[in-house]
């Protein structure tokens, strides 16, 4: 009996054996850093830290338009508060008193108006050379 219970016990240990060898070799395989998981793993370390930045930066400049935005929409009221006031002491004015216009002349009628064709040209010192 006992020699059976040995026989067992040295089987079971060899088995024990072939398995943490095949998982050992596994292990290796899945954390090389070349061709397995570690690659993997350096690569999209190295991509979050760059991702990092990138926010980093956009955040910079987000707090920083927003912080632009905020002045200029202050600056926006206190103009719009200014123009209120204006735009209130322009009632209290007086209003002009209407003077008659002048009767407009009455047009010939149209047989006996002529036409005419003038032709103009711009002066060359407003135009404006592209580049």
């Amino acid at each position: 009996m006992d020699l059976i219970a040995n026989i067992l016990l040295i089987a079971g240990s060899f088995g024990a054996a072939i398995y943490c060898w095949v998982l050992a070799t596994r292990l290796k395989r899945f954390t090389t850093l070349e061709s397995g998981m570690g690659g993997a793993i350096a690569v999209l370390s190295a991509q979050v830290d760059d991702m990092t930045v990138a926010l980093e930066k956009a955040r910079g400049a987000a707090n920083h338009s927003a912080e632009s935005l905020e002045a200029l929409t202050a600056r926006g009221e206190a103009v719009a508060k200014r123009l209120e006031l204006l735009v209130a002491s322009l009632h209290d004015l007086p209003e002009p008193e209407q003077k008659p216009r002048p009767p407009v002349p009455e047009e010939p009628p149209e047989d006996d108006r002529k036409l005419r064709f003038m032709r103009r040209r711009a002066p060359r010192d407003t135009l404006e050379a592209a580049e």
